[in-house]
């Protein structure tokens, strides 16, 4: 068995050791960043090419990390001196083997550049001395923007809303739910599979050596105190450094799963902003984590027989300071909100090929741990897949929530999937039918017989985005090749290879038959 490693910080103050140079956003001028409300989201900070150049001096900066998102949603990144950076950088870019990325180039052609985006720079609090910023995928012949590149499509499904003229901003609140466990071992081979997940807090520990008595009964996790959450050092701490790196949250806390399931929220923002944050907030998660000698996932489903993790999403459209979503209909809302959440529900089945995008995230969406398994819309009831908060009679909180997207997701491409569904919508008028007011898990056989439900697996959500991606077309947001390329790598590398191996829980039912 192998241990998590633990670092030699202490766990009360796991980065004290760079407290100098931690943050590229500390003292820096009141310009740089704005204040924020709902209606004007703070902005990313707005440095200049010119202007990372200085920081890099003033903070005495050594090593440029450029990251980028592959087509799967993960983070991938190399590292260079901070001498080789200069202005022209920001234009001409660095070139990286494009081959070895999951759904993208031939080894043929496998030169790409990524180029990186001064306004998304901050230095890195785990790396010593170091500034990471994001970067923009190009073709190193053509140097137009990759098709495939997830920030690239997120970049233009915005542009294509602006192209309508429907609306000049798209706000996307994101609450990001994730397990943190103490250990987890896991295999898969030709005569063996087997996962091993251990948790303090968790219930199943009640009984033997480790118990302390504190544990989180079953499904009871919902905003206990310490010392029954283990975890709210840890969850302060993700929270600080989300601050102090320039993302406002809107709070933390322990999440419904015993085991160690957290969520945290981030102040809504602008469609490309948002993704950005989303992708830095995983990398703040998993590292504060193996600083505090845990480990963490934004799985689904990790945990049999208890709730999943999902990344609910609120969702405002806006043009020239005006709150689109705002009116006097049902919830509040206006008649382009209604027709933005018909949009979403007509999608709904294709969307979630981009917005639970695994194997996994259908074991989450089943009736029963209130995740949203019906395509509907309700005032205030969680148990629906689009729930409108009861939270302000003030126009600026008019908004509607996604429930069904999951962490595990690619947000660029998930969050511009949802934008082009209530683009659609609202183009076309696509009614929403009637508001669910009922608890939908507790409905009976014949109530639930007119509901339409979610996709049962991965492989019923690629099936429904064959059949329904014209929306998603328009405007050259995502082009054939990328949603051709999509289903074929899902298909092909995840739905097909979960079928072919035999599951753990099978010996127990078959192995004597």
């Amino acid at each position: 068995m192998t241990a998590v490693r633990k670092s030699s910080a202490s766990p009360k103050e796991p980065f004290g050791r760079y407290t100098g140079p931690m943050f590229a956003f500390r003292g820096l001028s009141a310009t740089t960043l704005s204040t924020c409300d709902d209606d004007h989201p703070m902005s990313e900070n707005q440095l200049s090419p010119r202007e990372v150049l200085a920081l890099c001096r003033q903070r005495e900066i050594r090593a440029i990390d450029l990251r980028f998102t592959d087509f799967c949603g993960s983070q991938r990144h190399f590292t260079i001196p901070a001498d080789q950076l200069t202005e022209e950088s920001f234009e001409h870019g660095f070139s990286f083997d494009g081959s070895s990325m999951r759904g993208w180039q031939a080894i043929h052609e496998s030169d790409m550049l990524i180029v990186p985006e001064s306004q998304t720079c901050f230095c890195d609090p785990f790396m010593k001395s170091t500034l990471a910023m994001l970067c923009n995928v190009k073709d190193p012949v053509t140097h137009q923007t990759y098709p495939r590149d997830p920030r690239n499509i997120a970049r233009k499904a915005e542009s294509y809303m602006l192209s309508t003229g429907i609306a000049d901003r798209a706000l996307f609140g994101a609450e990001a739910e994730f397990f943190v466990f103490d250990q987890v071992r896991f295999d898969q081979r030709e005569h063996e599979g087997y996962y091993y997940i251990d948790s303090v807090e968790g219930q199943w520990n009640r009984g033997n050596g480790r118990a302390t008595g504190n544990q989180i009964r079953h499904r009871e996790g919902y905003l206990p105190l310490p010392p029954v959450d283990t975890l709210q050092n840890l969850r302060t701490d993700i929270m600080m450094i989300l601050e102090d790196s320039g993302i406002q949250t809107e709070g933390q806390h322990h999440e419904v799963a015993s085991g160690g399931q957290c969520e945290l929220d981030l102040r809504n923002d602008t469609l490309v902003r948002m993704s950005d944050k989303l992708v830095r907030l995983k990398y703040i998660v998993r590292n504060v984590a193996h600083q505090h000698g845990k480990t963490a996932t934004f799985m689904p489903k990790p945990l049999w027989n208890d709730n999943g993790s999902g990344l609910h999403m609120a969702l405002s459209l806006w043009k020239d300071d005006r709150a689109l979503f705002s009116g006097s209909g049902y919830g509040g809302l206006s008649e382009t909100a209604m027709f933005a959440i018909g949009g979403i529900l007509q999608h709904a089945p294709a969307l979630l090929a981009f917005c639970c995008p695994t194997t996994n995230s259908y074991k989450r969406l089943i009736p029963g741990f209130e995740a949203p398994v019906n395509l509907s819309y309700s005032y205030r009831n969680r148990s629906a897949a689009i729930r409108i908060p009861a939270n302000s009679a003030h126009e600026s909180k008019r908004r509607f929530e996604f429930r069904c997207p999951d962490s595990a997701c690619n947000p660029y491409m998930a969050m511009s999937a949802i934008l082009m569904a209530m683009l659609d919508g609202i183009q076309n008028r696509i009614s929403p039918g009637r508001p669910q007011d009922k608890d939908l898990y507790d409905l009976a056989p014949e109530e639930r017989a007119g509901l339409v439900c979610t996709p049962s697996s991965l492989e019923a959500a690629l099936l429904a985005l064959e059949r329904d991606h014209d929306f998603l077309m328009r405007g050259d947001v995502f082009t054939p090749d990328v949603i051709e390329r999509w289903i074929q790598h899902k298909r092909n590398d995840e739905v097909s290879a979960i079928n072919q191996r035999p599951h753990p829980y099978e010996f127990a039912m078959y192995f004597d038959c």
